[in-house]
C-alpha cells in the first residue's frame, strides 16, 4: 500500500510539472533573456502598464459585479421555485462549454455598430466589462451554489423565530457561511478574466491604452516577435494570479475555520 501511495504521488507530481511547472519555468525563462534590467524595461514599457492597469481594473470591476449577482443567482437557483428553472441553472454553464470567440461575435452583433437595440458599446471598457461577465459568472455561482444547498436552514428558522431581521440572518449566519466560497470563486473570476482573450479579442478593439488588455498586447508583442516583452507581461499575470489566489485561499481558510470555532 505504501508503495502504491507513492507510486500515486510521483505520478501526480510529474503531471502537474509537465503540464503547469514546466510551462511556467519555461516562459520565466523566456522573460529574463535580457536579464533583469530587459525584464524591467519590458514590463514598464508605457503601452506594458497601460495594459495591466486596464486589465487588473476591469478584472476586478466584473469580479466584484459577479461576486454580487453571482451569488443572487445561485441563491434564487437554490431557495426559489420558479417556470424554467432548470433552463436558468443549465444555461449558467454554457460560457464553460461555448467558444469565447463566439461569445465576442454574439456581443459584437448585439453591441456592434449595426446594433438591434440601438447600443452601441464595441472598442469601449464597458463592452469588455460585458464580455468578462459573461465567462466569468459561472465561476461564482457555482462555488456558492453547493454550499447554500448544503447550508442548514433550521438555525435560520431559529433565529427568525427569535425575531431576528432578515438583514441579521443573513448578515450574521448565511454570509459568514458562504464567504470562503464566494472568495474561492472570486479569485477564480479574477484569474480568469486577467487572461481573457477569446471574448474580448472583437468587442473590445485593442485600442491601446484604452481597450486593449493583457492578452491582446501578448499576441500583439508575438506578431512582432518581440517574445520578452509578450512573457514579461505574461509573468506579470502569472504573478498577480499566484498572489490572489494564495490571498484568498488564507482569507477564506481562516473564515471558515472561525466558522467552525463559532459552531
Amino acid at each position: 500500500m505504501r508503495a502504491l501511495g507513492s507510486l500515486r504521488i510521483g505520478v501526480a507530481w510529474l503531471w502537474v510539472s509537465v503540464i503547469v511547472l514546466l510551462p511556467i519555468a519555461a516562459i520565466t525563462t523566456k522573460a529574463f533573456d535580457n536579464g533583469f534590467s530587459g525584464f524591467w524595461e519590458a514590463l514598464t514599457a508605457r503601452n506594458a502598464v497601460s495594459t495591466l492597469l486596464i486589465t487588473v481594473w476591469v478584472s476586478l470591476l466584473v469580479t466584484l459585479l459577479n461576486v454580487v449577482m453571482g451569488t443572487v443567482i445561485a441563491w434564487v437557483l437554490v431557495r426559489d421555485d420558479f417556470p424554467g428553472k432548470g433552463i436558468v441553472n443549465a444555461l449558467i454553464d454554457l460560457p464553460f462549454a461555448l467558444p469565447t470567440i463566439v461569445a465576442s461575435i454574439v456581443l459584437l452583433s448585439l453591441y456592434g455598430p449595426d446594433s438591434p437595440i440601438g447600443l452601441t458599446l464595441n472598442a469601449t471598457q464597458p463592452a469588455l466589462i460585458i464580455a468578462l461577465a459573461f465567462v466569468t459568472l459561472p465561476f461564482v455561482v457555482r462555488q456558492v451554489q453547493p454550499v447554500l444547498i448544503e447550508l442548514d436552514r433550521e438555525v435560520e428558522e431559529a433565529a427568525a423565530s427569535l425575531g431576528a431581521p432578515n438583514r441579521v440572518i443573513v448578515a450574521t449566519i448565511v454570509l459568514p457561511t458562504l464567504l470562503p466560497a464566494i472568495l474561492s470563486g472570486a479569485g477564480l473570476a479574477f484569474t480568469r478574466a486577467i487572461g481573457e482573450f477569446g471574448s474580448v479579442v472583437l468587442v473590445g478593439g485593442n485600442i491601446p491604452g484604452q481597450t486593449q488588455v493583457a492578452s491582446q498586447y501578448i499576441q500583439q508583442q508575438l506578431e512582432v516577435d518581440n517574445q520578452v516583452a509578450a512573457s514579461a507581461v505574461s509573468v506579470a499575470l502569472l504573478a498577480i494570479a499566484f498572489v490572489l489566489l494564495a490571498v484568498m485561499r488564507v482569507v477564506g481558510s481562516r473564515a471558515a475555520k472561525r466558522e467552525e470555532t463559532d459552531e
